[in-house]
């Protein structure tokens, strides 16, 4: 009986281990008749969207002053750009910072606070990206005296339809690859056995750009700002078979 249960055993094991080497021998062969191309595709595009961000910052050495004074500037700030026909939606708080500046002269054990600086930054959201010149310069006349950034990107639209002519040409790119090694080899595409994409684009960033407030307050006309292009990219790997 023990000897039957072990032949038996040793049975299974062989046709286990002949199941395994099929699938491997099979899971080989199928490598072996495919062609990996990888293909990218740019294309360019001019943004339709814009983001400036700048501050309102004030010192005093009450903190209470440097808050109601700071309130009283944004204030200012935001309905000038309300009456400019930029939407509620498109302004947003996106920080507000409190911090002392201490006496030089005072030691660390016993340190003394000099004034409070009060920071508010508002992120204003164009749609309309020429008009980015004529939101500064309306900010800065109406109290905006710290520049953040401005941002230059695509809208939703719009990249998904720069984004789909970029996979457009990186797939054109992998297959006249693919068609090439297969040729070279002797051999002929059959079908597609699987594929992966990425895409993306960098938004256009200019941090701490300068603000001339004098300058400003009695320019004629809005300051000129040119957004460039971005491009969108698109990576596509392809995996084809062949014969």
């Amino acid at each position: 009986m023990i000897k039957t249960i072990r032949l038996l055993t040793v049975g299974l094991l062989i046709v286990t281990m002949a199941l395994v080497g099929c699938a491997a021998a099979a899971s080989d062969t199928a490598n072996e008749h495919v062609i990996h191309a990888t293909g990218t595709g740019n294309v360019i595009g001019t943004p339709d969207r814009a983001q400036v961000t700048f501050s309102v910052q004030t010192e005093n050495t009450d903190v209470k002053s440097a808050q109601a004074e700071n309130a009283r500037k944004m204030t200012v700030v935001h309905d000038a750009l309300i009456a400019t026909g930029i939407p509620e939606e498109g302004l947003k708080t996106t920080g507000y910072n409190i911090y002392p500046v201490y006496e030089d002269s005072t030691g660390l054990l016993n340190p003394k606070i000099k004034t409070y600086h009060v920071t508010n930054s508002l992120t204003v959201t164009l749609h309309n990206v020429s008009q980015t010149g004529e939101v500064i310069d309306t900010a800065v006349a109406n109290g905006i005296n710290q520049a953040d950034s401005i941002q230059f990107m695509l809208s939703d639209e719009q990249s998904q339809v720069l984004r789909t002519e970029a996979l457009k040409e990186a797939v054109s790119r992998a297959r006249q690859d693919a068609d090439t090694v297969s040729a070279a080899m002797g051999t002929t595409i059959t079908g597609v056995q699987s594929a992966d994409t990425g895409s993306g684009y960098v938004p256009i960033v200019f941090q701490n750009y300068a603000l001339d407030s004098a300058g400003m307050k009695s320019a004629a006309v809005s300051t000129p700002i040119q957004s460039g292009d971005i491009t969108v990219s698109a990576t596509v790997t392809i995996t084809y078979t062949i014969s």
